[in-house]
């Protein structure tokens, strides 16, 4: 059952249509304002959101977290009393690579037959420049809208702390029903994502000089301990099996190995980072066991006075909304009236700010957006005649889920 259009989806269209031209030029603007996170302020991307939002009239806010900005916040509150909805594209960036490669600088901003080239474009700054100009079309609707929306542009993502939508929540009050999140991609809208954990395995040895004369076989090589523990995690590339609720299995990667400092020192110390994708069926304790475990086999075949450990840096759960949980619904029905090809619902290999969100208990979609080529890589662009379409998709999924049409279902049309 595909969810009746609520306003008229052609007249969405045509507005977005409308707004094509200044969509493309703000993010633009944006992609111009280097934000990496990590390595550029965040003060002049959401200086440059903020300024834009005052001048259309809206009320954005600036919160921040111990003194520095993290997120813009913006709430257009409808007429009538309903529930409160997010939508969400952070603004901090992924770093330039060797920026020699790139066919247009980063922060050219470019727009070349038909793409709108630099970083962010993708992720997730031509998001941010559409949820700006819904926020005013929305704002010009309050009287039809039952409940509120709140456009929010965070940074602090790509770093992994997470500060803009954690500071975000510590001040939403009356409970959120649900996170739209600007993830780029017109195929799919995704509904799940694995989770993740990660840690480090410290490998413990026994120092000495490399060249004195005899050779000690009780000697334990840190770096010689570390290589069998990586060949052995290495046998586990896929600790599980495929899980059903997912369509997706859990995968172990070996990200960093580090052991040594100079030629003519024998290493006692070896660290391994790893990254585990979780499931349902495979979750943080499993992967812990499976590591925990590997590690155990290691020091009992090469023994030294110091076990080596196994350092929990973060972790994630998996998630999964239902395919017919209201987000998920809107969204796939309303992009199915504005694209040839509708989107289907997806679980993502990588996790995302949606795995955050489900582990407060606050269901996300992470990901639907505009056509897109490069993303975290050279020559990172979107394809600008996609943008309408993505607009008017959010734009009718938001007044159906501030239309009232959702209290008012029966279970069985859900």
């Amino acid at each position: 059952m595909t969810l009746p259009a609520i306003h008229d989806p052609q007249d969405l269209l045509d507005q977005a249509r409308t707004d094509h031209d200044s969509v493309v030029r703000l993010a633009q603007r944006l992609v111009r304002v280097p934000s990496r996170a990590g390595l550029d302020p965040y003060e002049p991307i959401l200086a440059e959101l903020q300024n834009w939002m005052r001048r259309h009239r809206l009320e954005p806010r600036l919160l921040t977290f111990d003194g520095r900005p993290v997120a813009l916040a913006c709430d257009v509150e409808g007429a009538k009393p309903g529930p409160h909805y997010v939508l969400d594209a952070c603004v901090d960036t992924a770093p330039f690579g060797d920026e020699a490669a790139w066919t247009h600088p980063p922060t050219s901003g470019v727009v070349e037959a038909g793409w709108l080239h630099g970083r962010g474009s993708a992720d997730c700054k031509t998001a941010a420049a559409i949820f700006c100009h819904l926020a005013v079309r929305l704002a010009r609707q309050r009287r039809h809208l039952r409940g509120s929306v709140t456009v929010l542009f965070d940074v602090d993502e790509h770093t992994g702390g997470f500060h803009g939508i954690k500071r975000y929540l510590t001040e939403a009050s009356g409970g959120i029903a649900g996170v739209l999140i600007g993830y780029p991609g017109l195929e799919h809208v995704v509904i799940g994502g694995r989770g993740f954990w990660r840690a480090d395995v410290i490998a413990y040895g026994e120092a000495g000089h490399t060249g004195r004369g005899q050779d000690n076989a009780q000697q334990v090589n840190a770096a010689h301990k570390g290589a069998e523990l990586v060949v052995a995690l290495a046998k586990h590339r896929t600790p599980g099996p495929v899980d059903p609720r997912l369509g997706l299995a859990p995968k172990l990667t070996v990200t960093a190995v580090h052991a040594g400092q100079g030629y003519s020192i024998v290493p006692d110390r070896c660290e391994i980072s790893l990254d585990l994708r979780l499931t349902y069926s495979f979750n943080e304790q499993d992967a812990r066991k499976l590591v925990e475990s590997l590690v155990r086999d290691a020091d009992r075949r090469m023994k030294t006075k110091r076990a080596s450990e196994v350092k929990t840096r973060g972790s994630w759960p998996a998630y999964r909304l239902p395919d017919d949980a209201p987000i998920v619904r809107a969204l796939v029905d309303a992009a199915a009236r504005h694209l040839e090809q509708p989107p289907a619902p997806k679980v993502a290999g990588p996790s995302n700010i949606g795995n955050y969100l489900a582990s407060c208990g606050i269901p996300a979609t992470a990901g639907f957006g505009v056509a897109y080529a490069g993303l975290h890589g050279t020559d990172e662009r979107i394809e600008i005649r996609t943008i309408p379409a993505v607009q008017a998709s959010y734009h009718e999924a938001v007044l159906f889920l501030l239309s009232g049409a959702i209290a008012n279902a029966s279970p069985g049309d859900w």
